[in-house]
């Protein structure tokens, strides 16, 4: 294999980054969960365009309809992902909606075991137990803050659950596919299903202020391009659970600069059940990392 311009390690510590920004610049648009979604989606595909349809035009043509049947599905699971925890983000606190949104590393391997009859270990599933426990005290603590602050930890639970299915279903998918031309299809199909939706529920396209059009822009290239795209590449070069255990540490920043921005202050019970989240994922992902070897 040859070796990156960048050290990939760097770029996965610069995508944690990245990724931290997302609730931030989604909470700052000032627009419906689904149009913030969308315009998300799609500028990331216009500014993937020009550069995969050059070097990667010969390879999408060349999909089998199988293999863009499943693309299509992937990116209707993104879609759903997006278009729930943009959602939870108008209910309850950034830091309680990204930690429970980071969950699906746990999501993942279950389904890995459910469908690819991968196993788990007992240090695995006491990893699992863990982080489910740590979601039922964040939850506890939004209950008190109000019923509003659950259902919104219900949807952030649920997009870690839809974005795990978007993973599974692409998981052979990069096994045949180039990165961009993957990604190109995923997104594309989930900009399409969210237009649908917007459609549908019959939320405004325009006009918003300019400042949330900058939101929609920075959503795409920071979090996304700078994010999940730059996490596929890394995947080349690093371990999945190198990647699944990095991420880990969104809702850490994401928790920080919403201190700062937003002056949300985490309650004592959403900061002990983050950690509790956090090492039981970090005790599930190593655990299977080591039964893989």
């Amino acid at each position: 294999m040859s070796q990156p311009l960048i050290n990939p390690y760097l770029a996965v510590l610069l995508g944690v980054l990245a990724s931290a920004f997302s609730s931030i610049f989604t909470k700052a648009a000032e627009a419906p969960p689904l149009v913030i979604a969308l315009y998300r989606m799609t500028f990331t595909v216009l500014m993937l365009a020009p550069v995969t349809l050059v070097t990667g035009r010969h390879e999408l043509q060349r999909l089998a309809r199988r293999d863009i049947l499943l693309a299509c599905g992937a990116g209707i699971m993104l879609a759903l992902h997006f278009a729930v925890w943009v959602t939870s983000l108008e209910y309850t606190s950034i830091a309680s909606s990204t930690v429970l949104v980071t969950m699906q590393p746990l999501f993942v391997i279950t389904g890995g075991y459910l469908f690819y009859k991968e196993k788990i270990s007992r240090r695995g599933l006491l990893g699992a137990a863990l982080a489910l426990s740590g979601s039922m005290v964040v939850g506890i603590s939004d209950f008190q803050v109000g019923g509003q602050a659950l259902w919104g930890d219900l949807l952030a639970f649920l997009g870690a659950i839809f974005v795990a299915g978007y993973m599974l279903i692409g998981r052979g998918l990069r096994e045949r596919l180039s990165l961009l031309p993957y990604i190109f299809v995923v997104f594309g199909s989930a900009a399409v299903t969210l237009f649908v939706a917007v459609l549908l529920f019959r939320l405004p396209l325009t006009p918003y202020p300019p400042a949330t059009w900058l939101m929609f822009v920075l959503l795409a290239v920071v979090p996304t391009i700078m994010g999940h795209t730059v996490f596929n590449w890394a995947l080349r070069y690093v371990k999945a659970a190198v990647v699944s255990v990095s991420i880990l540490g969104e809702p850490v920043g994401a928790t920080i600069l919403a201190y700062f921005i937003f002056s949300q202050v985490p309650t004592g019970l959403q900061v002990a059940g983050g950690l509790i989240i956090i090492t039981g994922l970090v005790i599930f992902i190593k655990s299977t990392a080591q039964s893989e070897k």
